[in-house]
């Protein structure tokens, strides 16, 4: 392809190597100051403030896109963690337009080519303005963000499409991307038979043949199939083009049975997409995304109260903790049995997070004490002592020529910003000040970068906002009926909150959740160091929640 040969390249090296040493030398001290300069310089010392937050929340808006959703012009991308700084500060702060952003982007994304109509789970990102044509790349770590996202939108919004959507993409998850063992899947390959999207794309004819006519009338007019080609101009992606209720009244049938006929086509457009060639699976199982979708996935199932979501997150747990968990540390990644690498930042990060979120579904004293080791390890090996903060790889790594520290997101969120939200969470679920200071010292390290470019920190300004507002610790205690209020918190958009259920019988608790146990119910609802009196009846508990002390 008009390039040089690796025989021809190497001896071009070897003697730039020998003849040109003085320019190879400051080349190389340039470059070690340039990537120097991408660690954040020392903060003063002033007091952490929202203005950050408030700058983020006004670029977010002035990059929405009020006609398609999503932020910017294509390609566009999900943007997860933005999404989700918006819905939090929507709710938390009266912020319709927030709002407004998030439900026209997630109900956009969801009539989209971006999901996949038939089988659920959404693609890397979109080619157009439109959400109509994706880069057809199924990955793992977008899906588990989106699930948590979906959830906590669903509870805000009760839109039933939203709720078809996680259900959908959960479905897809364990379908297709959770191994006999237990861990997930990387991601799905674009291709199939060496095209793009030849995997899911259609005619018109190869539709009408496997539905019926009724079926067919509704069908093509939802998924466009009624309207010229929208992929290459010779097949069809399908996208809702059309909503039921429209097709049911020019058929002159109840939404209902359109609804039905729709279903029944669905599943049999997808058994027929199931017999072609299927797209490469990558099968390297990655602690940090596995996290994020065990996160995802327990988030899922405490909103909806699906057990089988549950056990897949506890699958990917265990998965995790018998394979790449060794000696006290993480592993990065794991292919056919074999585990390896030293695990990162995000990797300890993600996995606290998503154990924060398995407890306050499903108690276990074991996840408490995996989630302190987790945190003992980010203090110990990934902390700037100096300079507060995490680097990407541990104090004990191989020597590289430059220690990345960023807070900044990207395809996942950055290691920062889950780091010193899951911190101070634990901090305060433990009673122990040690993880609270070192998420403060994390957020007066980025200080500078928020002030220059906060938009790009939605993880880091999440955890700001916990900094500033100390989550509410909800602990329920009890013999009986401690599921019904479980359920009275997880069926509302408490993003503070940090729930935890004990049942009676919990023993070796830290301090700050040794609670008497009897046979009824009780709750505390604490923030900080301030604690209501114990709650018995269940009608106060959201009162009480929703006016903690603060």
């Amino acid at each position: 392809y008009g390039m040089p040969g690796f025989t021809d390249l190497l001896p071009q090296i070897a003697g730039a190597y020998r003849e040109q040493q003085t320019e190879i030398a400051k080349q190389s001290a340039w470059l070690r100051a340039a990537l120097a300069r991408t660690v954040p310089p020392p903060a003063s010392q002033s007091a952490l403030t929202s203005a950050p937050l408030d700058t983020a929340l006004r670029e977010l808006k002035d990059s929405f896109d009020e006609v398609e959703g999503g932020l910017g012009s294509a390609p566009k991308f999900p943007h997860p963690a933005e999404l989700e700084l918006c819905l939090l500060s929507g709710v938390t702060q009266d912020d319709d337009y927030a709002q407004q952003m998030v439900k026209l982007t997630l109900t956009k994304m969801a009539e989209g080519g971006i999901y996949d109509q038939l089988g659920g789970g959404f693609c890397r990102y979109s080619v157009d303005d439109e959400w109509s044509i994706p880069h057809f790349e199924k990955m793992l770590h977008d899906n588990g963000q989106l699930l948590s996202l979906y959830s906590d939108a669903w509870l805000v919004e009760r839109h039933p499409l939203l709720e078809q959507t996680v259900r959908e993409t959960a479905g897809w998850i364990m379908r297709e991307m959770q191994s006999s063992a237990g861990g997930y899947y990387s991601s799905l390959d674009a291709d199939s038979e060496h095209e793009e999207g030849r995997y899911y794309i259609w005619t018109p004819d190869e539709v009408r043949a496997l539905v019926t006519g009724d079926e067919y009338a509704v069908v093509a007019p939802h998924y466009g199939l009624d309207r010229p080609p929208n992929f290459e101009r010779t097949a069809w992606h399908l996208r809702v083009a059309k909503p039921l209720d429209v097709i049911a009244g020019h058929l002159g049938i109840a939404t209902a049975r359109a609804n039905s006929l729709l279903d029944s086509a669905r599943r049999k457009l997808l058994a027929a997409r199931e017999r072609r060639v299927r797209p490469g699976r990558d099968e390297k199982v990655l602690t940090s995304w596995n996290a994020l979708t065990i996160r995802g996935m327990a988030r899922a199932a405490r909103a909806f109260g699906v057990g089988e979501w549950l056990a897949s997150a506890r699958r990917a747990t265990e998965f995790i903790r018998s394979t790449l968990w060794r000696d006290g540390r993480l592993l990065a990644t794991c292919k056919d049995g074999t585990a390896h690498l030293n695990a990162y930042l995000d990797d300890y990060a993600f996995m606290l997070d998503a154990l924060l979120e398995l407890m306050q579904h499903d108690f276990r004293t074991d996840d408490l004490e995996w989630s302190r080791a987790l945190a003992e390890t980010l203090l110990d090996q990934f902390e700037d002592r100096a300079g507060g903060g995490f680097f990407f790889v541990s104090h004990d790594h191989e020597r590289l020529i430059h220690r990345i520290k960023s807070g900044s997101d990207h395809a996942t969120p950055a290691g920062n910003g889950i780091a010193a939200l899951a911190l101070n969470r634990l901090g305060h679920l433990l009673g122990e000040p040690r993880y609270n200071e070192a998420a403060r010292r994390a957020l007066n390290a980025f200080k500078p970068l928020l002030a220059q470019n906060a938009i790009a920190h939605a993880s880091l300004l999440t955890a700001l906002e916990e900094e500033l507002a100390p989550p509410t610790l909800v602990i329920l205690r009890g013999a009986t009926g401690i599921a019904e209020w479980q359920r009275d918190l997880a069926n509302r958009y408490l993003p503070h909150a940090l729930v935890v259920a004990l049942p009676a019988d919990v023993e070796d608790l830290p301090a700050s959740l040794r609670k008497p146990s009897t046979d009824a119910v009780n709750a505390w609802v604490c923030r900080g160091v301030t604690c209501l009196p114990p709650i018995a009846q269940r009608a106060g508990l959201i009162d009480a929640v929703m006016t903690s002390p603060a």
